[in-house]
């Protein structure tokens, strides 16, 4: 089993990266592998909703330029996901957003099922919105959210700063210790997913 975690910042070994790994590391402990794949500091397309990787179903995206189908590929080959990011104005790094919308657009197919978890470091204030708004995209792809004994949030400022929060740390194995117990159920359980309906989309506006 593994699970692939995103360090949504642009710096490679900053407090985000500090926080994924100890998850990381605790995963390892409990006999998961783990990747922690840093999205760089170039950057990233938005999705402008062109439907390519629709009409083409390769669960790619129409723009190879980035970062984006190369995660793409490591998350069909994952059985699990984190996603981290530091905060900015109270919300995720605007470029693992744009990573994680079109991710989850051209190759939902790959995520659905798969246990999710969001991380998120911050100076101050604003992590909760951002661990929110990061966790949004999981719950519409059927992807079962693992939790911790907090929120999924690590202070800090200065580089691996973070590592000084003993809580925030002691929060990130609990994570990796709850996502390898979810993980080792699903593989040795007998429950099937069930068919799902066909979708009924509802718009007010006629």
């Amino acid at each position: 089993m593994k699970v692939l975690l995103i360090n949504g910042s642009p710096r490679k070994n900053g407090n985000t990266f500090t926080a994924l790994n100890e998850a990381a590391e605790q995963l390892k402990k409990n006999g998961i592998d783990s990747e922690i794949v840093w999205i760089g500091n170039k950057a990233v397309r938005g999705c402008i909703a062109c439907n390519v990787c629709k009409t083409k179903g390769n669960c790619r995206c129409a723009f190879d330029e980035d970062i984006c189908n190369e995660v793409i590929a490591k998350m069909e080959t994952s059985d699990a996901l984190i996603v981290g990011s530091p905060v900015y104005w109270g919300q995720p790094n605007g470029s693992v957003l744009s990573l994680i919308q079109r991710m989850a657009y051209a190759a939902g197919a790959h995520f659905q099922g798969k246990p999710a978890a969001a991380v998120c470091c911050c100076r101050r204030g604003g992590a909760t919105a951002a661990f929110q708004t990061l966790q949004m995209p999981f719950q519409m792809l059927n992807m079962p959210i693992v939790t911790s004994q907090y929120w999924n949030i690590a202070y800090g400022r200065a580089e691996a700063e973070s590592a000084q929060d003993t809580e925030g740390m002691q929060t990130m194995r609990t994570l990796a210790n709850n996502m390898a117990f979810m993980l080792k159920k699903f593989a040795t359980g007998t429950a099937e997913v069930e068919a799902k309906e066909p979708w009924q989309p509802m718009n007010f506006v006629r």
